[in-house]
């Protein structure tokens, strides 16, 4: 399977995690303040080329720091406003933001590897098909979560992983739209 092959126009959504796929992830720790939050290179435009192959892009994040108490909601709902602000700025575009609050330990239906959010993002844009979605993280529960709802998945890591879950890797967001912009341009 190629991207090419998948044929991917508007009809497609894209799933993004946040952490290490979009911002920089801090080591044994939370981007608790939009202060801690730095956009990965390339990510902007990124995004600014994705949004013209995809008819829905979402972000499925679990931030159990919230359940933890490291941070509060209102913090939360600042950083995505904050990040949603300047991608949209920049030209880019996410339809909407989704996160789960809970800890790991309550196996909570709406956390990753749990497809709680993707039915949510389903139940807000009917038009979502997961046949034809992708979702793209940089963890094997993202992955999971992926092929529990049906999408093809992209595993994000400086080295190729080999995984039943993974169809695709690639190095960034930023290689991953070079690629499909690539594969598009050859049909």
């Amino acid at each position: 399977m190629t991207l090419k092959n998948l044929n991917i126009d508007k009809s497609w959504s894209l799933f993004l995690d946040r952490d290490g796929v979009i911002n920089k992830k801090i080591d044994n720790d939370y981007v608790k303040h939009t202060i801690e939050f730095e956009f990965i290179d390339g990510v902007i435009p990124a995004l600014k080329a994705l949004k013209e192959f995809f008819g829905i892009i979402v972000v499925v994040t679990n931030q159990q720091g919230i359940g933890r108490g490291i941070m509060r909601t209102e913090d939360l709902e600042l950083i995505h406003k904050n990040m949603l602000y300047e991608i949209l700025y920049m030209g880019g575009r996410i339809d909407k933001v989704y996160f789960s609050p809970f800890l790991a330990s309550e196996n909570h239906p709406t956390r990753k590897p749990s497809i709680g959010m993707a039915l949510k993002a389903k139940g807000d844009f009917p038009e979502i098909d997961f046949k034809k979605s992708i979702i793209v993280g940089d963890s094997m529960s993202d992955m999971e979560f992926g092929r529990k709802a049906g999408m093809k998945t992209i595993f994000i890591s400086d080295k190729e992983v080999k995984d039943e879950k993974i169809d695709f890797n690639f190095k960034s967001l930023k290689e991953f739209s070079e690629k499909i912009f690539h594969a598009d341009c050859q049909r």
